[in-house]
């Protein structure tokens, strides 16, 4: 039993499942980048919504395990050594992952343009301390923007970091009516972001680069949906609900592969601005609250939801090095539809089980030789 708490809590399993499944869909998102020209003629196109959703869902576990613990002695330094222990090895790996994947591809940009190994070097050592790549910085190596070029996704990780931060700082100070009230404020300017078009396409894919908006809009994502999350956590009353899993996990697919609305003429339109706002203010927040009401009943469905909970952060955050790969292939020449079909279909497989790897013989091993060396470092004192 941990020492800051009086009982053993409950291990909420449907949003374990919910996480992998959302996870899925932005591996499925990614694929589907490769065919599109723009944000709105990509069929599969709200894939980055699950982003949001995982931002929601560290809000309300956050809360959940750590906020009875700041009155019982929990510090600050632990807090932050048990965050950092549990995202930041994985961090690293797919920081090596998109070295080894860019290597691969010969040291190019997209255009084709060479780039020296010691800005590559730079570019890996300044993601896996969380350095962002800005404008036409060295190790910006990809040449199209992007925060952290060899391994996309870290940007998110980026933004939980500073939200941890947020939270370790402010948020868990607040009253539960000011955390209201805060959240409030937060989803009026996200919905107000999103409809005023700071993309330039009415959508909030935004964070994932420097440039524009980008920084704005991704604190924004991130700041309304942990804070939801949170508030979820502290007014959630627990009730027995079955089959949860089944329909959170239908909603997710189905909200994340809906083509951009409102235009079939390539067009931006306010309905796809005001679609994500009401995923994100309000569809997003419940699917927590249903998952955290859901009941697990059955040991195969269980070890579904425990699988996919293992492995939905190693898959988030390892997958994109495999994308790029694909990328590559699928535009340095003319492929046929059959080849197209059979990478597609081998990439989600490859990348589960490169997630599965990866967390079953780096990141759970790791974390957990470093407990056990920090333990005995607070036993020796």
């Amino acid at each position: 039993m941990n020492r800051y708490t009086s009982s053993q809590k409950t291990h909420y399993q449907v949003l374990d499942g919910l996480r992998g499944v959302a996870a899925i869909m932005v591996i499925c998102y990614h694929v589907c980048e490769g065919f599109a020209t723009s944000a709105i003629d990509q069929n599969f196109n709200h894939g980055y919504l699950a982003v949001d959703f995982f931002f929601a869902l560290s809000g309300f576990v956050i809360c959940y395990a750590y906020d009875d613990r700041w009155s019982k002695g929990f510090t600050a330094r632990e807090f932050i050594v048990r965050r950092l222990l549990r995202l930041h090895p994985m961090v690293v790996l797919a920081a090596a992952t998109g070295f080894v994947a860019f290597a691969l591809q010969g040291f190019t940009q997209w255009d084709g343009t060479s780039v020296s190994l010691w800005r590559v070097v730079t570019a890996f050592l300044l993601t896996i301390i969380m350095i962002p790549a800005w404008g036409n910085a060295a190790h910006e190596v990809r040449g199209n923007g992007e925060m952290f070029p060899l391994n996309g996704p870290s940007w998110s990780l980026f933004f939980e970091y500073i939200g941890n931060v947020i939270y370790m700082l402010l948020l868990r100070r607040m009253s539960t009516k000011t955390l209201a009230t805060f959240t409030a404020i937060l989803g009026a300017t996200y919905i107000a972001a999103d409809v005023s078009n700071i993309s330039g396409c009415y959508n909030m894919g935004l964070g994932w680069t420097l440039a524009g908006n980008n920084f704005a809009g991704g604190m924004v994502r991130m700041l309304f949906s942990f804070s939801a999350g949170m508030l979820l956590s502290r007014t959630f009353t627990p009730c027995r609900m079955k089959r949860t899993f089944e329909l959170c996990s239908l909603l997710i697919i189905v909200l994340l592969a809906v083509p951009y609305v409102g235009t079939t003429t390539n067009e931006p339109s306010i309905l796809n601005a005001i679609y994500e706002s009401l995923c994100v203010i309000v569809i997003f927040p419940a699917i927590v609250w249903l998952g955290a009401s859901g009941v697990i009943s059955g040991k195969r469905k269980s070890a579904v939801c425990c699988f996919l909970g293992d492995i939905s952060y190693p898959l988030y955050i390892i997958h994109y090095p495999l994308m790029y790969l694909f990328y590559h292939w699928l535009w340095s020449g003319e492929r046929s539809t059959e080849a197209i079909i059979a990478a597609i279909a081998l990439l989600l497989p490859c990348c589960i089980a490169l997630a599965y790897m990866a967390m079953r013989f780096y990141d759970t091993p790791l974390r957990t030789y470093i407990s056990k060396m920090l333990q005995r470092s607070r036993q020796n004192k």
